[in-house]
């Protein structure tokens, strides 16, 4: 597992490197896949149990990323383990890529289940890590869902089978960003409290600071220790954090942006990664 200084450091370099994909085109979903960006430094700085040399190692964790539009966060974190060659990275949403708008698992190497349809990610979570358990597997399964995305129903449905079934060995997660294509979840459709609806759904369910890489580390343990209930880690998180220009921004779920503003985020990410070196490792 890296250490504290190390995942922060992991999380800024997957920032980078999905913007470096992104500006290529000069677009993309940059809100969510930065808000997301310190939770995949945390599983694939060595919370998941995987192989890059081996993609469908059959005892490996699985990660489902429900909300599959925020990819580039996910497709930077595989290029960085060494799934696939990090110059690929710049390839995304082209003709040709195997780094579609959407995760899927047919084209990218480390991509457990094709996404994008949201809500639908829930169900097929819970079919992986119900079908590991039935096989005997100590595999957990990851599931990224949005705050978004979780108003819909297919969601809530699945968070009732999943108590039912006790299925432990799911470990889900809700970027908590407050906001959603063209608004405030609030203000679409507010879901209170989500970290108490999931309790109440019979959840074992945390709340934490998503881009706090320590608090994420520590709910993740926590929830391993509790075997009979699937677990429910709520993210509080900025949408674009990390992104000198999308942060702070209304509308950031999907931005056009020049060259200048990538240079710009780019050093902003680099000086913190110097920082952070000076600190030591």
């Amino acid at each position: 597992m890296m250490t504290t200084t190390q995942l922060k450091i992991f999380a800024a370099q997957i920032r980078m490197t999905a913007l470096r994909g992104l500006s290529v085109l000069g677009a993309g979903h940059i809100g969510g896949s930065m808000s997301m960006a310190d939770l995949m430094a945390v599983l694939y700085g060595g919370v998941m149990k995987v192989d890059p040399k081996n993609p469908k190692w059959p005892e490996r964790d699985w990660l489902v990323v429900s909300k599959g539009h925020c990819g580039p966060a996910l497709y930077a974190a595989l290029a960085l383990r060494g799934f696939f060659p990090e110059e690929e990275i710049t390839t995304i949403n082209q003709p040709g890529t195997r780094l579609p708008s959407h995760c899927d698992m047919n084209l990218t190497p480390g991509v457990d289940m094709s996404t994008g349809s949201l809500g639908q990610g829930m169900s097929t979570a819970l079919g992986a890590a119900w079908g590991n358990r039935f096989q005997n597997r100590g595999s957990y399964t990851y599931l990224v869902l949005g705050d978004g995305e979780s108003e819909e129903g297919q969601v809530w449905e699945g968070a009732l089978w999943a108590h039912q079934q006790k299925l432990g060995n799911l470990i889900a997660f809700i970027d908590c960003n407050q906001k959603q294509l063209d608004g405030y979840t609030k203000d679409i459709c507010d879901l209170g409290d989500i970290r108490q609806k999931f309790a109440d759904f019979g959840w074992d369910a945390q709340a934490v600071d998503g881009h706090d890489v320590e608090a994420i580390s520590a709910a993740i343990a926590s929830a391993k220790t509790v075997a009979d209930r699937p677990h429910m880690i709520v993210l509080q998180t900025e949408k674009g954090k990390g992104c000198t220009f999308a942060e702070g921004e209304f509308y950031n779920h999907h931005m056009k942006f020049s060259a200048e503003q990538y240079e710009q985020a780019v050093a902003a990410l680099q000086r913190q990664i110097e920082r952070l070196q000076g600190k030591g490792a």
